[in-house]
C-alpha cells in the first residue's frame, strides 16, 4: 500500500516535463487548468477517473459570488447553459420535531453577496468541463489524460539525485526527501513541472505526502450521502410550484436524525432531486448511527410526501467526505512547487445552512494559476505557492472560509459545558417559553438570514438539533401526509453502483483489525452497516482462548471511496488505480 522511498540515479532533467501540471478535473483543477491555458501555460491535466465526474460527488449547488475574484461564467463561456441543471430561486430551512415543522423563507442569506446559484450534477458538470479544458490546454502543447492515478510526489535531493514518494511511515518529515519537482503515477514515468495543481478532492494524497494534511481529527470533517432521484421535470414544476427555469433548494435539521449533529438537504435538478444529508463525522461516530439510515429517515418523512409523490426511484447512492473549512482550510497551501486548491486544501465552507465548496475550488484554482504566472520569473521554488496565498487572503477567500468571528465563538460556544448548559435551558420550561413568545417567533427569521450570525455559528447540537427541535414544538405546523416513499435496501443501492474492480490490487489495507481501532467503520462506513454481511467492513466475534474477541474485517470491493475509513478506522488508504473502482454516473 504505502511505497517506499525509491532512490534513483536520474535527474529531473531526464523525466518528461510541462510547465504545470494539474492533478484533478473537478472545478478546482478544470479554472487552474483553464486560467493556465489562457496564460500561454503548456498544461497537463492527470484525472484518475474513465472520465472527469465519475469520481466526484456534490450535494450540489454552485454559486457565482458578486465578491468573487472568479466564478465559473468567468472561466467557461456557456457553463450555466450547458453544465448545470437549475437555478435555485427558491430557499427553504425547514425545523422539524417529529411531525411539526416550522419552515423559514432563507431568500435573504441565500441571496447575500449571490450573483446567480445553480444546481448541478457532477458528472455531467464535470465531463463538461474536462471538453472544454482538453481544448484549451492542447493548444497550448498540453491536454488531458484520464485513467490515470497520481500516487505521490517525485522530489530531487541536493546532490540532484530523485527520490519516488516516501513511506511515510517511516517517520521522515516532508522536507526530508528533497524539494517537490513532479509526480508519480500508477500508469505513466514520473512527470516534472514548474508547478503543480493538486485538485484531487478531499482524499488528496499529493496533500499528504507533501505533509499539508491529515486524517486524524474525526471532527474536522463532514460526512455527505445522498440520492439521486428520477423525477419528471412537469412533476417537478408542480410539485415545487416553479416554472421550467426555477429551482428550489430545502434544508432540514432537528430531532429527525435523532441527536447527529447535521442536517439534510433537497434540490431540484431537470429531471431528477438531489436529496441527501450531511453530518459532523465524530458525531455520527459518537452516535454509531449508520448513513444510509439518516438518508431514509429524511426520505421517509411526512413533509416529503408533498415532493416524492407515491412512485420512487433512487438512480444512485452515493457518498463523500467534506472537509470543515472553518477548521482545516490551510493558511498556507502550499509546498515547493505543490499548490493545493479546493477540497484538497479544505476549502469547503460550511456554516449552519451556508453550504459553500465548487465555487471556492473555482476561485482558488484561478488564482493559483494567476500566482504562477506572475511569479515565473523567480526561481524559488515557493514562489508561486506564497503569491497564492496573498491572493487568498487579499480576495476574501481565505474570511469566507475561515470565519475569525467564529475562532471566536467557538472558543466559548464549543466547551463541552456551556454547550450542555444551554441546551438544559432551551429544553427546559423556561427555553420554551424564551423561544414560544410572539417577539421570539419574529426574531427568528432575521437571525436565520442573517450571514454574521451564521458565520459565529458553533458546531454543537444546539444549532442542529436542540434550537431547531424546540422552534417546530413551539411554532410549527404538524404534517398529516402519509408518505410511502420505501427506500431500496442498502445492497440494493450498493448492487445498482457500477464498479470496475482491480482484481488483487486492494486499495485500502486494514492495519489494525481490533473493535477498538477499526469498530467506528462497520456504522460510520456509508456502504457497512451492523449485522449487513455484504459491506466493506464486517464485525465478527471470534473465541480465541475461551474468551470472546469482536474483529473487523474489510472487503474494498463495494467501497465507494469515500474516504470515512481512513478517519475513523486504522488503516492504509489510497485511492484505487485509474479507472479502477467506483464510477458515478450522477454524481
Amino acid at each position: 500500500m504505502s511505497v517506499r522511498t525509491e532512490s534513483t540515479t536520474a535527474t529531473e532533467s531526464e523525466y518528461e516535463h510541462y510547465e504545470a501540471i494539474v492533478v484533478g478535473c473537478g472545478p478546482g483543477g478544470a479554472a487552474a487548468a483553464a486560467r493556465l491555458a489562457d496564460h500561454g501555460v503548456e498544461t497537463l491535466v492527470l484525472e484518475r477517473g474513465t472520465e472527469a465526474g465519475s469520481k466526484n460527488v456534490s450535494g450540489g449547488l454552485v454559486y457565482a459570488e458578486e465578491s468573487a475574484a472568479y466564478t465559473a461564467d468567468d472561466l467557461f463561456d456557456g457553463f450555466r447553459e450547458a453544465a448545470s441543471e437549475r437555478p435555485v430561486t427558491e430557499y427553504t430551512i425547514h425545523n422539524i420535531a417529529g411531525n411539526r415543522v416550522k419552515s423559514y423563507d432563507l431568500t435573504d442569506l441565500h441571496e447575500h453577496d449571490t450573483d446567480w446559484c445553480d444546481a448541478v450534477l457532477r458528472r455531467e458538470m464535470d465531463s463538461w468541463l474536462e471538453t472544454r479544458v482538453h481544448e484549451k490546454t492542447s493548444e497550448t502543447g498540453g491536454g488531458v489524460l484520464t485513467d490515470v492515478r497520481v500516487n505521490g510526489l517525485l522530489r530531487e535531493n541536493s546532490d540532484g539525485r530523485v527520490t519516488r514518494p516516501s513511506d511515510r511511515a517511516s517517520g521522515q518529515s516532508p522536507r526530508a526527501d528533497g524539494e517537490i519537482v513532479g509526480v508519480t503515477c500508477d500508469e505513466l514515468e514520473p512527470i516534472t513541472a514548474d508547478v503543480i495543481v493538486a485538485a484531487d478532492g478531499v482524499n488528496s494524497e499529493l496533500a499528504r505526502d507533501a505533509g499539508l494534511m491529515n486524517w486524524d481529527e474525526p471532527n474536522e470533517w463532514f460526512q455527505g450521502v445522498k440520492a439521486v432521484v428520477d423525477m419528471d421535470p412537469d412533476a417537478i414544476d408542480n410539485r415545487f410550484g416553479i416554472d421550467a427555469d426555477e429551482g428550489a433548494a430545502h434544508l432540514f435539521s432537528g430531532d429527525l436524525f435523532s441527536d447527529v449533529r447535521g442536517g439534510g438537504f433537497l434540490y431540484t435538478n431537470e429531471d431528477s432531486l438531489s436529496i441527501g444529508t450531511v453530518f459532523h463525522l465524530d458525531s455520527l461516530v459518537e452516535e454509531q448511527a449508520e448513513p444510509h439510515e439518516l438518508l431514509d429517515a429524511l426520505l421517509t418523512h411526512p413533509l416529503l410526501a408533498q415532493w416524492l409523490g407515491d412512485e420512487y426511484h433512487e438512480r444512485e447512492y452515493a457518498a463523500k467526505l467534506v472537509p470543515d473549512s472553518k477548521k482545516v482550510a490551510h493558511r498556507e497551501p502550499y509546498r515547493d512547487r505543490l499548490v493545493l486548491v479546493g477540497d484538497a486544501a479544505g476549502q469547503m465552507q460550511a456554516q449552519g445552512p451556508i453550504i459553500k465548496g465548487m465555487n471556492h475550488a473555482i476561485t482558488a484554482g484561478a488564482l493559483a494559476a494567476d500566482a504562477f504566472v506572475v511569479t515565473r520569473g523567480n526561481s524559488h521554488p515557493e514562489a508561486a505557492g506564497r503569491r497564492y496565498t496573498q491572493m487568498l487572503e487579499k480576495s476574501g477567500t481565505m474570511d469566507k472560509l475561515r470565519p475569525r468571528r467564529y475562532e471566536l465563538s467557538r472558543t466559548v460556544g464549543e466547551r463541552d459545558a456551556v454547550a450542555s448548559a444551554v441546551d438544559r435551558v432551551l429544553e427546559s420550561p423556561v427555553g420554551s417559553l424564551a423561544v414560544g413568545n410572539p417577539i421570539a417567533k419574529r426574531l427568528m427569521k432575521r437571525a436565520y438570514n442573517s450571514p454574521f450570525l451564521v458565520s459565529m455559528l458553533p458546531d454543537t447540537n444546539t444549532g442542529y438539533v436542540t434550537l431547531p427541535t424546540v422552534i417546530a414544538e413551539e411554532h410549527g405546523r404538524t404534517i398529516r401526509w402519509d408518505n410511502g416513499v420505501e427506500p431500496p435496501t442498502l445492497e440494493e443501492r450498493i448492487g445498482d453502483l457500477t464498479y470496475d474492480t482491480d482484481v488483487g490490487n486492494p486499495h485500502i489495507e486494514l492495519l489494525d483489525e481490533s473493535a477498538a481501532a477499526s469498530g467506528a467503520a462497520v456504522s460510520a462506513c456509508p456502504v457497512s452497516a451492523q449485522d449487513f454481511g455484504a459491506g466493506c467492513y464486517r464485525a465478527e466475534t471470534v473465541q480465541t482462548n475461551g474468551t470472546a474477541e469482536t474483529l473487523i474485517s474489510l472487503d474494498t470491493q463495494p467501497c465507494i471511496e469515500c474516504g470515512t475509513c481512513a478517519v475513523v478506522a486504522d488503516t492504509d488508504w489510497e485511492h484505487p488505480r485509474g479507472g479502477k473502482g467506483v464510477e458515478y454516473r450522477e454524481g
